[in-house]
């Protein structure tokens, strides 16, 4: 089986943005086929556009996410709450019409990291939203050389009855070629060939392009994962350790507190018990005291009782 047959029911995608071909639908175009694509190509060729130049894109393209087919009733708001599922949005940008203030119908979120985006990527496509099936895609503006947008003929998908289907995206990627493409005529001509490669199957998702890191970036991003694996591995040696440590220093702790608690607690109940007694001893002697006191009392004062009776008995006046 050849190449060419092996590739028949697969499709592929472009790495670059080529106006005539992404109007194509196989990518072998080499004439425009509609005024939207010339204009584009009129734009690619003498660099009228600049996709660096939008002030408002200000975030980083790694970490920025394409979300498009939105309900003109979808709010900011709703856009937050559906794409946070994914990660942490750091940013977001509903296009709104200049003059109206209307909903163009897509948005640009921005996440905290590229792992993030890379996930919403995976995941949100073709998810409901307000009653419409939205589709994500990466910041193809700054991201995909040669980049035209739709409002200058360019852009990727659409709708058939818009008349301005483009094809090499992740929606809408080109079909495999019917027939050999005819690169030396193309080069005689001077038209760059249609894209090759990355051919897929249609139940395989592309995946965004992924930031270019320098020498000096991996030797880093490489010490501090050794770094890292180091600290962890002796955090698990001394983790044990520490935990047993822990756990008799806390028995210790509750043992000791226990035994005073104890302690105290028998001591305090017999200085109670000690102070009763005292109390209950001192009360009955103070009563054995006070009883002897008035028993010797009445007995002193019978006897002077009788000792005046006898007096009054041989008293002289009596005779």
């Amino acid at each position: 089986m050849s190449v060419r047959s092996k590739n028949l029911n697969s499709v592929f995608y472009a790495d670059a943005y080529h106006p005539i071909q992404a109007g194509s639908i196989d990518g072998t175009d080499v004439v425009p086929h509609d005024n939207a694509v010339y204009r584009a190509q009129l734009c690619s060729s003498i660099g009228l556009y600049d996709p660096f130049g939008d002030p408002k894109a200000t975030g980083d393209p790694y970490c920025t996410l394409f979300v498009a087919r939105l309900s003109r009733l979808t709010t900011e708001d709703t856009i937050r709450k559906v794409m946070s599922k994914y990660g942490r949005v750091k940013n977001l940008r509903l296009v709104r019409d200049i003059v109206t203030g209307a909903s163009r119908g897509y948005a640009f979120v921005e996440y905290e990291t590229e792992r993030e985006m890379r996930r919403a990527y995976m995941e949100a496509h073709h998810l409901i939203v307000d009653d419409c099936e939205i589709i994500v895609d990466y910041n193809r503006q700054q991201l995909m050389p040669g980049w035209i947008p739709r409002r200058l003929g360019g852009g990727l998908s659409g709708k058939k009855e818009s008349g301005q289907l483009r094809f090499g995206g992740r929606e809408k990627p080109f079909r495999a070629p019917l027939k050999p493409i005819p690169h030396e005529e193309l080069k005689k001509l001077g038209i760059p060939p249609p894209p090759e490669g990355r051919y897929m199957s249609r139940f395989q998702v592309p995946s965004p392009p992924r930031r270019e890191r320098n020498l000096s970036d991996r030797e880093e991003e490489s010490h501090s994962h050794r770094r890292r694996g180091s600290n962890d591995r002796i955090r698990k040696e001394d983790a044990p350790r520490s935990s047993v440590d822990i756990e008799e220093g806390h028995h210790r702790r509750s043992s000791s507190h226990r035994d005073d608690h104890s302690h105290s607690r028998g001591r305090s109940s017999s200085e109670r018990s000690g102070h009763y007694h005292d109390r209950s001893s001192s009360e009955k002697e103070y009563r054995h005291r006070n009883s002897t006191d008035t028993n010797k009392h009445s007995r002193k004062r019978k006897e002077r009782d009788d000792r005046r009776e006898k007096y009054s008995r041989h008293s002289p006046h009596d005779n």
